[in-house]
């Protein structure tokens, strides 16, 4: 199945989908391990589309394969990919990935170990040097500046759990990786998740 057939879907099937795949920009390619399903605006509190689209989150409403860019907790941007129809806001967050060429420049300068330099949402930006001027550009049209490569690697086994950081609908296993993957991050419970009482996602 191509990836423009999988973007098409619910996010839940396009999430594992990715696993396995490989991406590039700004002279560093990676190969996907880790990511994670967003329903957006078909009843996921944890969405940012959950409520309405505003300029923030446009993007997400657009065709699949568009990019939504955000800049989490004021410190580093985040990658999203959109799925399923336009309009309905769903979206796959990139959560980590191992970097197969490009090593140096996914360094820039910091002191990481290889299986590190993409390990967690913030650093696989970081990795590929993305920012909000990618936000609206498309994975599939090879115009913007991560582009999907034609390469893919079979993946064996798949773990799924709850969703990383999030206070609502953080029970949902739609968090998804490459089992035993040494670059896949590790998982961080939100400590207001317990708090919310919103563990599953409203039919």
């Amino acid at each position: 199945m191509s990836l423009a057939d999988v973007l098409a879907g619910p996010p839940e099937d396009a999430a594992p989908a990715l696993l396995g795949r490989y991406v590039a920009a700004h002279g560093v390619t990676l190969r996907i391990t880790e990511t994670e399903a967003y329903a957006g605006t078909a009843g996921d509190p944890a969405s940012h589309a959950y409520r309405r689209r505003t300029a923030r989150n446009a993007s997400m409403f657009e065709d699949p394969g568009t990019l939504y860019v955000y800049f989490s907790y004021g410190m580093h941007w985040c990658v999203n990919i959109t799925c399923g129809p336009v309009g309905v806001a769903a979206a796959v967050l990139l959560r980590a990935g191992e970097v197969v060429d490009g090593v140096e420049d996914a360094r820039r300068g910091r002191a990481l170990r290889d299986r590190d330099l993409a390990r967690g949402p913030a650093r696989l930006t970081r990795a590929l040097d993305l920012d909000r001027s990618a936000d609206g550009t498309n994975l599939l049209d090879g115009r913007g500046p991560l582009v999907l490569l034609d390469r893919v690697d079979p993946v064996e086994h798949i773990s799924a759990g709850p969703r990383t950081g999030v206070s609502q609908g953080a029970d949902i296993p739609w968090r998804f990786w490459i089992t035993g993957d040494p670059t896949v991050s590790p998982y961080r419970r939100s400590p207001r998740a317990a708090l919310v009482g919103n563990d599953a996602l409203r039919e």
